[in-house]
């Protein structure tokens, strides 16, 4: 076996690239063209594929450095050294191709089994990864069947949560002989999901060639491909197909790099519906930013919509059928600037446009005296000062979220299908703004915390959001939320329902005003509420009842004890 330096192909115009995922580890069999890491420029991310098949034996690179053309990023353990050799020393592999024709003869067969030397052989059980903070997520579709020849890391199936989506490697490639689960069924971490009947990983197609014909060796890898589709023999056969065969039907993944694929989900986009325009049909992430923008624009369906478009188009409204956005030319105008939405922008653009168009919202306004409360608070944070956690007023309002959730449990639960899960955890989420947008960090079990724990808990979750290093488990699993605009002002607003939760409050800038407290008008400090619910869950009474009793809660914060 020989040692192979994997180095940094000509990747553009680029001077230094920063490192940004890792795509192997040492150890790790791969293929010739199989992507290694992923690099991202300030315009661009692109995959770094290997020029050799082999054993990866180490990487000389981690996440954050920057590489460059020529940069040696990992050396590999080469399949076949005849082989490496064989490939560095020829000059001209086009003019081998006529040659590689012999890999058809009748000897080849009788090589395959080297090929897959070293490879794991037998009955392999997949089970569920760690995939976060996620419990009982649901198989919303199936992207293998039992028969079908599994490379490794190719998804097997998609589960979804209440926030994410994700997919389901298969940790070895082998032929796929039982997949234990269907769509609807609800899988955690560990869950045993499929088993397969180990291969090898295929090597290059050369290392198969028989002896007497070394000339095919050093053909080039798309000559060697060439050759291989073209060989009537059982060695082919034994090879894992690929994930996704441009001009085909898409029975397996689209034809897409991972990165890409992560893109996609982020997104929501269907990526099977996404037409490549790169090389051999292959999806790049300037397409599925052109189908979202087809789709946002009314240019464009998938067929998800498409299904659920009214039978007779143009009347009734029942189907949104809208005018198309307006293409404008700014720039005829006046000069503009353009400038990309943030990936949390795109995110969260798409969740809100769901739940505002899906969630019958009504919004109650109301006021709250928080005259003593807030005279409580500064005091407390005065006579503390020297503890170094500062109490807010939102703490306080978390805690009488809290209770009120408790008195009226319906606000306290979620829609699933025909039933109505009610909840009985009080987990609390608040906005918090950021330089690239909005997120809802999330109190857990707030019930069984007071309130400078709380306080202290936000302040660590705002800096984390600032920060950008919320993770998925910091962000799940709210109960309700508050959405507070109360250090920039405004009065009333209309608060976006977090789906899958029922309401939301919405509080803005406190300010003193005259009420009228039975002999005279006194000064009082008020605070704006703006209670938004789902009128698909709670009606009008119990959200006006549910908006009184948080208001007096914060009035005279000695009823929460009650």
């Amino acid at each position: 076996m020989a040692l192979v330096e994997i180095q940094v192909p000509d990747i553009g115009g680029f001077d230094e690239v920063g490192v940004i995922e890792l795509l192997v580890k040492p150890g790790d069999t791969v293929k010739a063209e199989q992507s290694l890491i992923t690099v991202e420029s300030d315009k661009a991310s692109m995959e770094i594929p290997s020029s050799h098949a082999g054993v990866v034996k180490e990487l000389r690179v981690q996440v954050g450095d920057k590489v460059r053309q020529g940069s040696v990023i990992a050396v590999l353990e080469a399949a076949g050294e005849a082989t490496v050799s064989e490939q560095k020393s020829a000059p001209a592999p086009a003019a081998q191709a006529p040659t590689a024709i012999e890999m058809q003869a009748p000897a080849a067969p009788a090589a395959a089994p080297a090929a897959g030397a070293g490879a794991v052989a037998g009955a392999i059980e997949v089970r569920v990864p760690d995939i976060g903070d996620f419990k009982d997520v649901t198989v919303i579709e199936l992207l293998a069947k039992a028969g079908d020849t599994i490379e490794r890391d190719q998804s097997l199936f998609t589960v979804e949560s209440d926030k994410a989506s994700m997919e389901i490697p298969s940790p070895a490639a082998g032929v796929l002989k039982e997949l234990k689960v269907k769509i609807g069924d609800t899988v955690n971490i560990g869950d045993l999901v499929a088993v397969l009947q180990g291969a090898a990983m295929p090597a290059p197609v050369a290392a198969a060639a028989p002896a007497q014909a070394p000339v095919a060796a050093s053909a080039a890898p798309a000559v060697a491909a060439a050759a291989a589709a073209a060989a009537p023999v059982a060695a082919v056969a034994s090879v894992a197909m690929p994930a996704h065969q441009p001009g085909t039907p898409t029975a397996g993944l689209p034809h897409a790099s991972p990165s890409v694929r992560k893109f996609a989900r982020e997104l929501g986009v269907p990526l099977d519906e996404v037409k490549g325009s790169g090389p051999k049909g292959r999806i790049t992430q300037d397409d599925v930013a052109a189908f979202t923008r087809q789709v946002m624009s009314g240019a464009a369906q998938t067929k998800a919509q498409a299904a659920k478009a009214p039978a007779v188009a143009g009347g009734s409204g029942m189907g949104l059928e809208l005018l198309p956005w307006p293409k404008v030319d700014f720039a005829r105008f006046g000069p503009v600037e353009r400038k990309d939405i943030s990936r949390i922008k795109k995110i969260s653009g798409a969740n809100l446009h769901r739940n505002w168009v899906v969630i019958p919202h009504v919004t109650n306004h109301d006021d709250a005296d928080i005259t003593d409360l807030e005279a409580f608070r500064v005091q407390f944070n005065k006579e503390n000062e020297k503890s170094g956690v500062k109490v807010t007023m939102l703490a306080f309002m978390i805690r009488v979220a809290v209770a009120a959730l408790k008195k009226f449990p319906e606000f306290n639960s979620s829609l699933d299908g025909d039933q109505l899960v009610l909840k009985n955890y009080f987990h609390i989420g608040f906005a918090a703004d950021t330089p690239n947008g909005l997120v809802v960090p999330v109190i857990r079990d707030a019930d069984k915390k007071g309130i400078v724990q709380i306080s202290q808990e936000m302040g660590d979750l705002a800096r984390k959001a600032r920060d950008g290093k919320l993770g998925p488990a910091d962000m799940t699993g709210g109960c309700f939320s508050i959405s507070s605009l109360g250090g920039i002002g405004g009065r009333y607003f209309t608060p976006i329902i977090n789906a899958p939760e029922v309401a939301i409050m919405g509080v803005c800038k406190s300010s003193i005003e005259p009420r009228w407290d039975g002999k005279q008008f006194a000064p009082r400090l008020m605070l704006p509420l703006s209670l938004s619910w789902d009128h698909r869950v709670i009606d009008g009474a119990s959200a006006a009842r549910f908006n009184v009793y948080f208001a007096s809660l914060l009035a005279d914060f000695r009823r929460i004890l009650l």
